[in-house]
């Protein structure tokens, strides 16, 4: 038997079992109660577990099912044929230890494969290539993984994440979803928000999963509704409420005049050591399909409800926060428990064309206030460069130059998106989402 064939195989037998079960809940549900429907989807759902655990697939030898895993995730290296690979670790657990073993996170490949790799960090050698598609009718923003260079033109790409704009009486907000068309907060695929200010110059990023313990956050802010919420963040404790992992400021432009925005991003989530030499991003999610259980359903829907706080927004809460991370008179013990804190790369102005340039490296194609190149706001101490050897190049950049995230327009409603670590796709997200807001006092 071929390896096309064994993956063959094992996907369509995977495929059956998962049809029968559908089927099964389908009459469960209209021919008896909802209690009595949910014990017979326990019921189903154990079986074809059982079924799958005893079939001959899940019996494999250790080194025969590493290396067919091993040329699948090899071969089958970008989307949609990648597909194959979340496939192999749907069959049971001992192909899912075993694809966890062998794939890596996007940190280390640059790939985007199973949906948590939605938020943990990109990758350290490039940038992970997407694009955002606007919708002003309906206030929603779906966000792709490129797959091709021309992915742009023919708006060809991976579907990562969506985002609906709702508009309040003193804020907007903006719900992150993994599913293209059900975005709300009550839904299962719910993962975060991002929350402005009345005029759009200070927003806060709040996600559904808890940082590290080692960092000093910011109180939760008002408790959501939500349901199923650790299909992606598998450590949110029941009761609890959206995290603050980031706070946006724009600064305000009192005098109107016209300019390219001024912006800082603090990330609670993220310590400013991870760009040193062996820094890392701790607290990621290591999951890559959390069990379902009826217990689990049940113990993740949280009705909690608190009192918004009026504080979320002062200007004196924000200039604590920015003076807390960029103060210099800290510690050696603490500093590496200060937050990242990424600024705007500043524009160049070009006599010629008369407007203000950044180089995006033709990934950006239309003049806009929106576009905009992220860098670390803290750089390190001043060293003396070592000598270069001879017949040597210039010296590698450092990660403190390198842009991290930069956004920009190409089309009247599409835009890219480009980041790499220590951000995550689900950051960069929010953060690029935060452009897109009505900003009465800085333009």
């Amino acid at each position: 038997m071929s390896f096309r064939s064994i993956v063959r195989d094992v996907r369509d037998g995977f495929g059956s079992l998962s049809r029968r079960g559908f089927d099964v809940r389908l009459s469960g549900h209209h021919n008896r109660g909802k209690s009595q429907g949910s014990v017979t989807d326990l019921s189903d759902s154990n079986q074809a577990v059982l079924v799958i655990q005893n079939s001959r697939w899940a019996n494999l030898p250790p080194e025969l099912l590493f290396d067919v895993i091993k040329r699948l995730e090899e071969s089958e290296s970008s989307w949609p044929a990648r597909k194959h690979v979340v496939a192999c670790a749907a069959v049971c657990r001992s192909w899912r230890s075993m694809c966890k073993e062998i794939v890596r996170t996007p940190e280390l490949c640059g790939k985007l494969t199973f949906p948590v790799s939605l938020k943990q960090p990109g990758s350290r050698d490039g940038t992970i290539q997407c694009f955002i598609k606007r919708d002003k009718s309906n206030l929603t923003y779906h966000l792709f993984l490129c797959l091709s260079p021309a992915a742009l033109l023919v708006e060809n790409g991976k579907f990562l994440l969506s985002a609906k704009r709702t508009r309040r009486t003193t804020c907007t907000e903006y719900v992150i979803s993994m599913d293209p068309d059900n975005i709300s907060r009550s839904s299962s695929t719910y993962i975060g928000k991002l929350r402005s200010n009345f005029l759009g110059t200070k927003f806060i990023i709040y996600d559904t999963q808890p940082p590290h313990s080692d960092t000093h956050m910011p109180p939760p802010g008002r408790s959501s509704r939500r349901f199923n919420s650790k299909k992606v963040s598998p450590k949110v404790p029941s009761g609890s409420g959206s995290y603050n992992i980031a706070h946006i400021t724009y600064e305000l432009n009192v005098l109107g005049t016209r300019g390219p925005r001024r912006m800082h991003c603090i990330m609670h989530s993220i310590p400013a050591s991870s760009l040193e030499p062996g820094g890392s991003v701790p607290g990621q999610p290591e999951l890559l399909l959390p069990s379902h259980s009826l217990e689990d359903s049940f113990r993740s829907i949280s009705f909690s409800k608190s009192m918004d706080r009026s504080t979320e927004f002062s200007s004196s809460r924000f200039s604590e926060i920015m003076g807390a991370a960029i103060t210099s008179d800290v510690a050696e013990s603490e500093k590496s428990k200060l937050p990242l804190i990424l600024k705007n790369k500043a524009p160049r102005w070009h006599e010629q064309l008369q407007c203000w340039c950044l180089n995006f490296k033709g990934r950006v194609t239309i003049a806009s206030v929106k576009n905009f190149q992220l860098i670390a706001a803290q750089q390190p101490p001043v060293a003396p460069p070592p000598p270069p050897a001879a017949g040597t190049s210039q010296p590698a950049q450092s990660e403190h130059d390198k842009v991290i995230l930069q956004f920009g327009k190409v089309g009247k409603d599409m835009f890219t998106m480009d980041y790499r670590y220590p951000l995550s796709a689900f950051q960069a997200f929010a953060i690029c989402l935060s452009s897109f807001d009505t900003k009465l006092a800085c333009e």
